[in-house]
């Protein structure tokens, strides 16, 4: 198959273009520059220059191919509402190019919060992008579903290996600026994980198998308390490990804020049955131990 990867110099988007071509599959990566381009054709990869603000690049890239994966995302999450706001219309523009088509699309969200203190799982609902921005993604995939196109999305917790963390890597910045790794109040709240070699697998998984209107959780852990996290961010960066009040939150943490004190635990068990995907990589705290801080 001949895949169009969005994000395809990205930390996921190469790691699923490298298992994609492993897998028998040609790709054709999208890069935004000169350095991208280079690591998209290091890996075998056809280049398709373009970025997710040129949907006319997306459109003519999706044409191209038998199947897209979409993981490009602008990660400036002090604009979060806006970067979400743009990763529908990149989905809503890949969806224009491929309705009507047998050509499955597979797009990227987030795991979110657990409004019950349970693990949210694929059956749940997408949560509103009025309340969790990230919504935007799976609310633009229900639309161009709706409109012919064979779209699965997979529900990102935080994705590492020992050089990056998802959130975590901001969290770290944090900590080696302020001199202390800090969680809040009691640190209990909960943030699944997966290790990204996993889930470059389940990416694949999915395009393979081409479930439309599947969501998939790209889960290998339910959920690892912020203390833990601190804890082993202090014992990396040899700082202390303290709570921070609520109240004292925005001060410390920044944007961060919005994030760090969210309860998000998620589920993989349905994932794992549907697409017989077994994450088998290390976990997240044994990343964070061997990272170079």
């Amino acid at each position: 198959m001949r895949v169009f990867v969005t994000g395809a110099s990205g930390f996921i988007g190469s790691i699923v273009t490298e298992d994609l071509i492993h897998a028998g599959h040609q790709v054709l990566g999208l890069a935004r520059s000169d350095a991208g381009a280079k690591i998209v054709a290091a890996a075998g990869a056809e280049v398709h220059r373009g970025d997710i603000y040129d949907l006319n690049s997306l459109r003519s890239g999706a044409a191209k191919a038998d199947g897209v994966i979409h993981c490009a995302f602008d990660h400036d999450f002090r604009k979060f509402v806006e970067t979400c706001e743009t990763d529908r219309k990149v989905i809503e523009a890949l969806g224009a190019e491929l309705a009507g088509s047998k050509r499955h699309l597979v797009i990227t969200s987030g795991t979110g919060r657990s409004a019950s203190g349970q693990p949210r799982t694929e059956e749940d609902p997408l949560i509103p992008s009025t309340i969790f921005p990230r919504g935007a993604s799976e609310e633009a995939a229900e639309s161009v579903l709706a409109k012919g196109v064979s779209v699965s999305v997979i529900r990102l917790p935080q994705v590492h290996d020992p050089y990056k963390q998802g959130l975590i890597t901001p969290l770290i910045a944090v900590a080696r600026q302020k001199g202390v790794s800090a969680y809040v109040g009691e640190g209990t709240n909960r943030w699944p994980a997966a290790h990204r070699l996993d889930a470059a697998a389940l990416y694949r998984l999915a395009l393979e198998k081409a479930v439309a209107g599947a969501r998939y959780n790209a889960v290998g852990e339910e959920g690892i308390p912020l203390k833990e996290i601190a804890e082993s961010i202090g014992r990396g960066l040899k700082i202390p490990v303290v709570s921070v009040s609520p109240e004292k939150v925005g001060e410390h943490f920044g944007w961060l804020s919005m994030m760090v004190g969210i309860d998000m635990p998620a589920s993989s068990v349905l994932t794992q049955q549907w697409l017989g995907w077994k994450p088998t990589h290390v976990g997240l705290i044994a990343d964070l131990d061997e990272a170079k801080f």
